[in-house]
């Protein structure tokens, strides 16, 4: 459980906003882009995109060696430009989608865990966002 402190990622994605809304909030896209190394997947997403619905996301290492099953519950959702939610050791996340002329600034604040170093979270993070970049553009 964190004390209360966040940590921020972020990325400039050229795609339009509803695009990358539907890519960040569907599961059938959660797929092709949740994990930070291409060593590890993402074979299983569901989501109840609603407040107070859930997301529970599969996450595997390629060589079957670890996986776990990152869960959260939706808190607050303003359509095209805010996610809060909780994850499930009560840690929360926010994500703001901020429109530009031709792109979308994607902000992911954070609490951190306590097992791994906030550097390595931070960088972790950040991978994940850089690949739904990618798999937006």
């Amino acid at each position: 459980m964190s004390n209360g402190e966040f940590l921020e990622v972020s990325a400039t994605i050229h795609a339009p906003l509803d695009q990358v809304w539907e890519k960040w909030t569907q599961a059938e896209h959660v797929v092709n882009w949740n994990f930070a190394h291409e060593s590890w997947y993402c074979p299983k997403a569901e989501v109840d995109f609603s407040v107070g619905g859930s997301s529970v996301y599969r996450m595997e290492a390629r060589d079957g060696s670890f996986g776990f099953d990152l869960k959260a519950t939706f808190l607050a959702i303003e359509v095209l430009s805010f996610i809060a939610s909780e994850l499930e050791d009560g840690r929360k996340v926010e994500v703001k989608f901020i429109a530009g002329e031709n792109a979308v600034l994607l902000q992911q604040r954070f609490q951190p865990e306590t097992e791994n170093t906030l550097a390595l979270q931070q960088q972790g993070w950040q991978a994940i966002l850089n690949q739904f970049k990618s798999y937006c553009e």
